[in-house]
């Protein structure tokens, strides 16, 4: 297992992720395909729009709906605007609308005088259902392309008064690729031995008064097609064109009298009407259906030729195991910004160079796959960088893990230049606690010093579990007594609310710890305990051979007080008026007294906790008792010594707080005694001076 382990976290595997994506890539899938056409569609979205001077396009729209009224018109109304075309001195005229059927209302005749030798075009449609009135051109061939054809069951043509009487019949089709969208159109397509052209080559065709076509293949495909008078028009191996999408085309609508804007203009007549015609999609969104003939055309007119090279299969699945290959180096030695930025140049030489190859050649490069290899390839290398430097971070937890707490270790790992002298200022909320009844659990052992160890250890253990598992650093044992801190060396903005936490969850550890201890004959440990928030210096602190991260300041030494406290007011925590504020709206908190610890003159204000609110509301009269309890506070102040005794009695005999201060009532009333019997003036202030720790 450790030799396997070894194999998969060694920083050479991810040549088995670069090689994965190197067969993948190699296969092309039909998501592969994807990714590489939606990549050249957004390099035919960063073209400019290029508007046309050659095409026009005449729109059956809504108001020529309104005009001639309800479509299919009456066919002599096609006539009629093709007559002002040729008025207008339009050039070829495309009718990219299937007649496959006689008019109903009798226009056919007028249709056909229009059609003849006038320079029309008519569209036929690939079928697979029917096979009816098409109408097949003569090619002349150089190899054999009907092979390699887009090939369709059945071709549904003109009705032959049409389709004999006019200069042209192209095919309408297109031919979606594998996601849908129209890329490129053939030019060419089949039925059996006979080959019918797209419309946008039999305009050209009409165009140079050519009878028929020329076509050349080899051995794997045919190469291009040409139409004489035309330049030659290179082709895929299926005799098709990838068309350039960013071409506008002026419009006018059908309902017009006026076309002399289209003078000596190529014109498509074309449906753009609510429910008339059909869309295709393209690169650059949905399109009407006679579109792509209008893009083709416009394309071969233009003499763009857009390019898949012979070695653009060859570079990509070099660049694909290359830069995957590059980053597992860097990933390895550089450090890891650096490694970042390997990564970004990637990406972004590749999208630079696809876009710069299409933007100046019209060649289509695909970085998709690369793309990937870069960021997988990539992130498998820098998550097993991270994995051995992982193992190194656990070496330092097992060497400072034992004396320092969770957080500050994971600290020291990310930033051990930490170890050095020095600290920052910060609020802190500080906790020390202290075993109760040391004296007769240390009487029990005796001299058996080891089992007092043990029993110590065990009581530290149960303690220091809670500390740790709330947020906090453990700062050092003293003895029997621990001292803790939160908001260091971590930010924690609820620091306060995890030392009371912390505190109320050791006295419910305390007491399943007593209660196997009990079992065991050892006398139950009891625990007094101080919390105080304030800003105090924290930092590693000593000399340069040896320090310690801890924190230094005023409110540290009050947080010890607070501690010694505890057990001269009977209650097990006691909290400083600071973090009592910070967590009055989760814990229910009772004043306890305003004291001034031994050398101090100004007081500070002591609460204990009782528990959540919720528990409070839940397994106490809360409301009521803290108002009885602060009211005999008020009388003590007020030096209404019988009042303030009587409603400590009160308080005892109604149960108040469950009795969690029965302890501090009895205390209070010695106090109330003592203090009755001094010389106190009219306006003291109601601190009371401790003359002890």
């Amino acid at each position: 297992m450790e030799i396997v382990s070894k194999i998969f976290t060694h920083w050479l595997f991810p040549i088995v992720t670069c090689m994965a994506l190197l067969t993948v890539h190699i296969g092309d899938s039909t998501p592969v395909e994807i990714l590489r056409l939606k990549q050249f569609d957004l390099l035919q979205q960063t073209d400019a729009p290029s508007r046309s001077a050659d095409i026009g396009i005449v729109t059956i729209d809504e108001k020529a709906i309104s005009k001639y009224g309800q479509f299919p018109w009456k066919r002599d109304v096609l006539a009629d605007i093709i007559w002002k075309l040729r008025e207008a001195g339009a050039n070829i005229i495309v009718l990219p609308i299937l007649m496959s059927e006689t008019d109903r209302l009798g226009g056919d005749e007028d249709l056909a005088d229009a059609l003849y030798q006038n320079g029309i075009v008519i569209a036929q449609v690939g079928s697979g259902q029917v096979n009816k009135g098409g109408m097949p051109r003569g090619v002349a061939k150089i190899g054999d392309p009907i092979p390699y054809l887009f090939e369709w069951g059945g071709m549904l043509g003109p009705i032959p008064l049409l389709g004999q009487t006019a200069d042209g019949v192209g095919v309408l089709n297109t031919v979606p690729e594998v996601d849908g969208v129209v890329r490129r159109l053939p030019l060419m397509m089949s039925i059996g031995e006979e080959v019918y052209p797209s419309i946008a080559v039999e305009v050209l065709r009409v165009a140079t008064g050519n009878p028929s076509y020329q076509v050349k293949a080899t051995d794997g495909g045919i190469v291009a097609v040409r139409v004489k008078g035309f330049p030659i028009i290179k082709t895929d191996e299926n005799a098709r064109i990838w068309l350039r999408w960013n071409k506008t085309f002026d419009k006018i609508s059908a309902a017009e009298d006026d076309f002399s804007a289209f003078a000596g203009r190529m014109v498509i007549i074309g449906a753009t009407a609510e429910g008339l015609g059909g869309f295709i999609a393209s690169p650059t969104g949905p399109k009407h259906n006679y579109i792509p003939s209008a893009v083709s055309l416009q394309t071969m007119i233009d003499g763009e030729t857009i390019l898949r090279p012979w070695w653009s299969r060859l570079a990509e699945l070099s660049a694909t195991v290359l830069l995957g290959l590059l980053i597992i180096v860097a990933a390895r030695f550089f450090a890891y910004r650096w490694a970042a930025m390997v990564i970004i140049w990637s990406v972004g030489g590749l999208l630079f160079g696809s876009w710069w190859m299409w933007s100046g050649s019209l060649m289509l490069l695909d970085v998709t796959m690369p793309i990937i290899s870069v960021i997988l390839v990539g992130f498998h290398a820098i998550f097993l960088r991270f994995i051995l430097e992982f193992r190194q971070k656990q070496q330092i937890k097992k060497q400072f893990g034992t004396y320092l707490s969770p957080d500050l270790v994971a600290k020291l790992q990310r930033q051990p230049d930490l170890l050095r002298l020095g600290g920052d200022s910060r609020e802190l909320s500080i906790m020390f606690t202290d075993v109760r009844g040391f004296t007769n659990i240390s009487e029990h052992y005796g001299e058996d010093v080891q089992g007092l160890t043990k029993i110590m250890n065990r009581y530290m253990t149960a303690m220091t579990k809670k500390i740790l598992e709330n947020n906090g650093t453990l700062d050092k044992y003293i003895g029997d007594a621990q001292m803790a801190f939160w908001n260091a060396p971590v930010d924690n903005e609820k620091h306060a609310t995890d030392a009371v936490k912390t505190a109320l969850e050791m006295m419910e550890s305390l007491d399943e710890f007593n209660e196997e201890v009990v079992s065991e004959g050892i006398p139950a440990f009891g625990m007094g305990l101080g919390i105080n928030t304030d800003t105090v210096v924290v930092g590693n602190m000593g000399s340069d051979q040896r320090f310690d991260y801890t924190c230094l300041g005023d409110g540290v030494n009050t947080a010890a007080r607070l501690e010694g406290q505890s057990k001269n007011y009977g209650v097990k925590i006691i909290i400083g008026e600071n973090t009592a504020k910070l967590v009055d709206k989760i814990y229910a908190t009772v004043k306890l007294d305003c004291l001034a610890v031994k050398g101090k003159t100004k007081g500070v204000n002591l609460y204990t906790v009782l528990g959540t609110h919720e528990w409070c509301m839940k397994n106490t009269s809360y409301v009521v008792d803290e108002q009885q309890h602060n009211k005999m506070l008020e009388l003590y102040n007020m030096q209404l010594w019988d009042a303030a005794t009587k409603f400590c009695l009160d308080l005892k005999k109604s149960n108040a707080f469950r009795g969690a201060l029965d302890d501090y009532y009895d205390l209070w009333i010695e106090r109330i005694e003592e203090m009755s019997k001094m010389d106190l003036p009219a306006n003291w202030d109601g601190i009371y001076r401790a003359t002890s720790k």
